[in-house]
């Protein structure tokens, strides 16, 4: 189970960012109703370590077995058949971006399966996404197994990923894990979102975290008392929004929010 210490890292890591436009919209499909939100902060309770503790627990963080899925249309690159040297650079930048916190992450295996209806459809509380997981996933709990598509069509139409919360692996283990756009890998085609930085994301969330814009102005926000609130998702790398007074200025360098990869 990952620690209090952890989340509150995460929620706070940021990449540099420089000034851009605004790019297209596109987004995570990570859905946070109040319900789920709720049983994500009582399972979040439910396991959490005393502060006494944290540094211990920290210090002993696991290391994350991730098995990849390519689902691709064809057999090209440009169809989502992207290489092995991708998905190495991919676990580099978890690695990197989750340094500070003490996990680290390690390819336990890759699977690549040619399906042209998963490729183009699959997406949040889809049939399909969840035939393609029953099918595919591997490891227990504490495995992350993430599977690129490329969001052409359907519920996914548009979405850079989407993942499920730790609170939901108890009813459904076989729902568990990240779906992302295969091309916002490093290297990748989609321009802004190429970096990596959007496995980061929903890996965020896969330990429980949510947007930093969760609940806009008002509430409690994403739970991490040293995260300014938000009224809405970044775009591009807006420098110096301020969408909620008092707190400081929006957190567009968090991961936790929409803002560029840069």
């Amino acid at each position: 189970m990952f620690k209090a210490a952890v989340f509150a890292f995460l929620l706070s890591a940021a990449t540099a960012a420089v000034a851009s436009p605004v790019t297209p919209s596109l987004s995570c499909g990570t859905s946070i109703t109040e319900e789920k939100l709720r049983a994500n902060e009582a399972h979040f309770v439910a396991n959490l370590v005393p502060p006494s503790a944290s540094k211990l627990e920290v210090a002993a963080a696991p290391t994350i077995s991730v098995y990849f899925h390519v689902i691709s249309k064809d057999s090209t690159a440009a169809g989502g058949n992207i290489p092995d040297s991708m998905i190495a650079d991919q676990i580099s930048v978890l690695n990197e971006d989750y340094a500070p916190s003490g996990l680290s992450f390690v390819l336990a295996g890759t699977t690549r399966t040619v399906n042209s209806q998963w490729f183009n459809q699959v997406g949040p509380d889809s049939s399909l996404q969840t035939t393609m997981k029953r099918q595919l996933r591997q490891g227990g709990a504490a495995a992350l197994n993430v599977y690129t598509v490329g969001f052409v069509s359907g519920s996914g139409q548009g979405l850079l990923g989407y993942s499920t919360f730790p609170s939901d692996y108890s009813s459904d283990p076989t729902d568990d894990g990240c779906v992302i756009l295969f091309s916002s890998l490093p290297g990748g085609s989609t321009e802004d979102f190429n970096e990596g930085k959007t496995l980061t994301h929903e890996a965020g969330h896969w330990v429980g975290l949510y947007h930093t814009f969760q609940g806009g102005c008002s509430g409690s926000g994403d739970m991490v008392s040293d995260t300014p609130a938000e009224a809405s998702p970044a775009s591009g790398c807006p420098t110096g929004r301020d969408t909620c007074s008092g707190g400081g200025v929006d957190p567009i360098q968090n991961y936790m929010d929409y803002s560029v990869d840069r």
